[in-house]
């Protein structure tokens, strides 16, 4: 038996951060009801065609779900909804501001009928304040949090490479989900949960924030290494690989000096014998470690890493991750079926030995609507006669 088996999650989703959400949700047993557009769908959907001729984003988000085409303006829409709800344990939306409220879909509108429901309310910047109506793509949040402003290089700042904002609004919206289940067994009482992209983000923005407090200047964009501790980051070999490696402490940099560049004296040269020294002297360091890697393959770099020891990583690509040694060894991949054929997936970090997650197909369009119409009582002519009304 899994955790959420016999939990019924309606969702009227799109994008990134309510489906990854819901997904997480399906991984732990709930059975997962999107609702889409008809004809059109999740416009996720058409992002790309990358995953075999399906979407990357809408492969990665939406495993396990049952999909119902249903257009929510439509003069059925609302009893459909209504049966939906009638059995459902939550509600997952990231509409647009006030859809949901103009759908009848909002918490003050359904809690008194379904006192049981948890509601999740997925925005960019919440349901109140002065940017309430404003878009807010995951870039745009990026921006508009601080991120780009120490990412990147000192010359120019750069984004996340995926999408961090909508991921964290995901994972802040599940976790509150999980909350809201545990605190429904106590009190039998439904909650209202409100989630916005900004404030996700400003969590994961806490450290530099901090850091910059009282008008202190703010982390500086330092590429891929650390902004503030030093050696931290990329260095390239003599074979023009680049190792990643990380020092944490003044006992690593001595024995970073000794074993790996091999040259002991550097441990209290007085210009690198702290850590606030080297961040200030970086380029000078910096240009020793090159010339000691120089004469070595990336290969033979990680040999001397791991010896000393001192943490470090290879600098992977995506075509890298296919392969990875790792994640072959814990047996990380999966397959799920998909309209495209089989593809690979993988496990949700952290499920116990003791069930096994849910890994069941990315749906097609509609792949489920019949089903869950004729489960709400619908007839085969009326379910007929919604589908000639393009009303799902």
């Amino acid at each position: 038996m899994r955790p959420l088996d016999g939990i019924t999650v309606v969702t009227l989703e799109h994008a990134i951060a309510a489906p990854f959400c819901t997904r997480q949700l399906a991984d732990l047993g709930a059975r997962v009801i999107k609702v889409e557009r008809p004809g059109v769908g999740d416009f996720a959907r058409a992002y790309d065609t990358r995953a075999r001729g399906l979407a990357s984003h809408f492969v990665w988000t939406n495993r396990s779900k049952e999909s119902l085409t249903l257009d929510v303006k439509h003069a059925e829409a609302g009893a459909i909804l209504d049966k939906l709800l009638g059995s459902a344990d939550v509600l997952v939306q990231n509409l647009a501001p006030g859809a949901a409220a103009r759908l009848g879909l909002s918490w003050e509108a359904l809690s008194e009928r379904f006192p049981r429901l948890i509601v999740c309310d997925i925005s960019g910047y919440g349901d109140n304040g002065p940017y309430r109506d404003k878009k807010a793509y995951d870039l745009l949040i990026q921006s508009e949090s601080g991120f780009l402003s120490i990412t990147g290089t000192p010359d120019e700042p750069a984004k996340a490479g995926c999408s961090i904002a909508d991921i964290s609004a995901g994972m802040y919206a599940y976790s509150n989900i999980l909350a809201a289940l545990i605190q429904r067994g106590r009190t039998g009482k439904g909650s209202h949960i409100e989630v916005a992209m900004l404030e996700s983000m400003m969590e994961w923005m806490s450290y530099p924030l901090y850091y910059a407090m009282d008008g202190a200047s703010p982390p500086p964009r330092a590429g891929a290494a650390h902004a503030t501790i030093y050696p931290y980051g990329p260095f390239p070999a003599g074979d023009g690989r680049v190792v990643m490696l990380g020092l944490q402490n003044e006992r690593e940099w001595a024995l970073f000096c000794t074993k790996v560049l091999q040259k002991p004296e550097l441990a209290t040269d007085p210009r690198f014998n702290s850590n606030a020294a080297r961040t200030v002297a970086r380029d000078e360091l910096r240009a020793i470690i090159v010339d000691a890697f120089s004469t070595l393959t990336g290969e033979q770099v990680i040999e001397r890493l791991e010896a000393a020891p001192i943490a470090n990583a290879h600098v992977n690509t995506m075509h890298d991750m296919w392969e990875h040694p790792q994640l072959k060894a814990r047996q990380r991949w999966l397959e799920v079926a998909t309209p495209a054929g089989p593809l690979p997936a993988l496990k949700p970090p952290g499920v116990p030995e003791e069930w096994n997650a849910r890994m069941d197909p990315i749906p097609a369009l509609g792949a489920h609507t019949d089903a869950i119409l004729a489960e709400l009582g619908y007839g085969q002519e009326r379910i007929a006669a919604l589908h000639a009304q393009q009303a799902v």
